[in-house]
């Protein structure tokens, strides 16, 4: 079996994390964010990392969330439902406020809950085929577990322009409103981003960690456990209703869902 997820040490200082299920577009699962979690363990542990990429895997880095998890989901009892939202929300948290900096390095789609790994992420480096659409509003239901980092990224106002709508944006538009840092031709990622982890190699380590736990203290949030645990509550219970089933079975039926009139 291929893993969810691949890690690679680049030179002991460097891990590597690549979102290995290409064949599906990289979306995530139960299994996809087990895999994750696991891998972000072992790197916090390992003192000797002090940069994490996250990359995608083949044609696109990620279309967001797996149709046939949420398919499973479906008939899923409200508890396994609210367990597997928890997954989500809290897996962007560790993300998010992972002490090791990070950079997301995205190319082609990232779409839905995949924007959450960029939005997550310390620095964002994006070839110049990359597209952002956070799309959930489109299926029914909201974007809870990465509306905290969506709006740590860009703004609450920008936030709205773009979740309230799902609107698909290019590397360029994403690079003005704050969600991308750097633009690259197609296939130059690695090149690209070897002078910024030059950079973060260059800085001292604790220093680095230390004040990134700063920004996060300083920037008023309110991202706590509490808060977490309502989102995934929210996104749990949204796919459950009205407009949640509908827009997953127009979704499904290549369709335009019923609220939306031609």
């Amino acid at each position: 079996m291929v893993n969810e997820v691949c890690l690679r040490i680049v030179d002991q200082r460097v891990a590597e994390i690549t979102l290995n299920r290409p064949e599906v577009l990289n979306v995530y699962n139960a299994d996809l964010l087990i895999s994750l979690n696991q891998i972000l363990d072992g790197i916090e542990q390992n003192k000797k990392i002090r940069v994490v990429l996250i990359k995608g895997a083949g044609k696109h880095f990620s279309a967001g969330a797996d149709v046939n998890w949420f398919k499973e989901l479906s008939n899923a009892t409200d508890v396994e439902k609210l367990r597997a939202a928890q997954l989500s929300t809290n897996t962007m948290k560790k993300l998010f406020e992972f002490p090791i900096p990070t950079i997301a390095m995205i190319h082609n789609a990232c779409l839905g809950g995949a924007v959450g790994y960029p939005a997550s992420c310390d620095i964002v480096v994006a070839s110049n085929d990359a597209r952002f659409a956070i799309t959930e509003v489109k299926l029914g239901i909201t974007p809870a577990p990465i509306l905290p980092q969506v709006i740590s990224a860009v703004g609450a106002r920008v936030a709205r322009r773009f979740a309230l709508t799902g609107s698909s944006i290019d590397a360029f538009e994403a690079q003005r409103i704050g969600l991308v840092h750097e633009i690259c031709e197609v296939g130059d990622l690695e090149q690209t981003t070897s002078p910024i982890i030059e950079d973060i190699l260059k800085a001292a380590p604790e220093a680095v960690k230390e004040t990134k736990k700063l920004i996060n203290g300083i920037v008023p949030n309110n991202y706590n456990n509490d808060l977490a645990s309502k989102l995934a509550e929210m996104s749990a219970t949204s796919r459950s209703t009205k407009e949640g089933i509908e827009g997953f079975s127009a979704f499904l039926d290549k369709r335009h869902p019923n609220w939306y009139r031609t």
